[in-house]
């Protein structure tokens, strides 16, 4: 299955360009209340590589709002991102996983206010695409076990028996994978290795762990280094919507069933999913439920990760905006426009909109 959205991506990333020169950004209605509060100043951000190309959508649409507020997102990746809002580098971070409750016990947090609790809002969900570049098979199906194999540098071979058994219709060849994992640390990385961990049994097990574990394969910077990766015949490897345009990606199995990597069917896992116990009011975390028959079970959820109450009151205020922004319809349309992941649901956003309003 293809996904192409790169023509959209190069759309919006022009519109920022313009906005820096005060032209119109996009076709998106936004607008603000007249009687809010003139707001200025620099949000530097970092984190997730996923969220690469939906940051540049939500700065984009977000201009218009407060042109005073510019937002820098550098990426880096999720792992450098809350290293980043730990030292008070970052005014707000991506992340592809929320932080642990023992991380937060743990902090500090040097961009919020002495005892502030964090806010980690989910704001991107995507799937994650099981890619390939496998010439002459331009359709797979695989199950969590085989993925495991493939990963873990059990299953060798395209013609394997284990994946010949899963796709009776393909001309699998006599050919090596080549598996592609992210060199970097990496949130995609950890919500990978959770469905391995969660989905595949004694196929995988090495847990669910953010750098990856395994010493075979091929490693990739970022979701750029590994789209360039996936271009050679032969390999496979994992990312999230945005980096997946244009490349085959697998069918996955969950309850019985085959289902495409598509932004609908992972947004369905958010349906069943419930937020963490043990968590500040402010903090939506979920703990994600992967095995309903007919969703998508391989899922990014990625985080923004700000404070409940920052040092810099300015920030605070900026932050807010920034994330009313993100989360709102207008916010979540450009970024499914740009990056192919799915809105949040009426419901998840009326969660979120409370834990927004305490920010300052």
């Amino acid at each position: 299955m293809h996904h192409s959205r790169a023509l959209a991506a190069l759309a919006l990333l022009a519109t920022t360009v313009l906005a820096t020169s005060g032209c119109a950004l996009n076709e998106i209605s936004v607008s603000k209340d007249p009687g809010s509060q003139h707001l200025s100043g620099v949000l530097s951000a970092s984190g997730a590589s996923s969220q690469g190309v939906a940051q540049t959508a939500w700065i984009a649409g977000f201009y218009p709002i407060e042109p005073d507020v510019r937002v820098n997102y550098a990426g880096g990746g999720s792992g450098a991102g809350r290293s980043d809002f730990q030292n008070g580098t970052s005014a707000f971070i991506g992340s592809d996983r929320a932080f642990d409750v023992d991380e937060i016990e743990e902090g500090p947090f040097r961009t919020c206010a002495d005892g502030s609790d964090l806010v980690e809002i989910p704001a991107y969900i995507s799937p994650i695409a099981v890619a390939f570049a496998l010439e002459g098979v331009d359709e797979l199906r695989l199950d969590a076990a085989t993925i495991a194999g493939i990963f873990a540098g059990d299953i060798t071979s395209w013609d394997a028996p284990e994946i010949a058994a899963l796709n009776p219709d393909a001309t699998l060849p006599s050919l090596a994978i080549t598996p592609v994992h992210r060199s970097d640390k990496s949130g995609t990385t950890g919500n990978f290795t959770a469905y391995l961990d969660e989905a595949a049994g004694d196929a995988w097990s090495f847990g669910e762990v953010d750098e990856w574990p395994v010493q075979s394969g091929e490693a990739a910077q970022e979701s750029a280094g590994m789209q360039q990766a996936l271009r050679a015949n032969g390999t496979i490897g994992y990312m999230d919507a945005s980096a997946a345009a244009g490349l085959k990606t697998a069918s996955v199995e969950t309850g019985g069933e085959f289902v495409p990597f598509s932004p609908e069917a992972a947004a369905a896992v958010m349906d069943n999913s419930t937020i963490e116990s043990g968590r500040a009011a402010t903090d939506l975390a979920f703990e994600l439920n992967r095995s309903t028959p007919g969703v998508y079970p391989i899922v990014l959820v990625s985080y923004l990760i700000g404070c409940a109450e920052y040092a810099d009151p300015d920030e605070g205020n900026n932050a807010k905006a920034y994330f009313s922004f993100v989360v709102s319809e207008e916010g979540q349309a450009a970024s499914a426009e740009a990056a192919g992941s799915a809105p949040i649901s009426d419901t998840l956003r009326a969660q979120i909109e409370p834990v927004l309003e305490q920010m300052k």
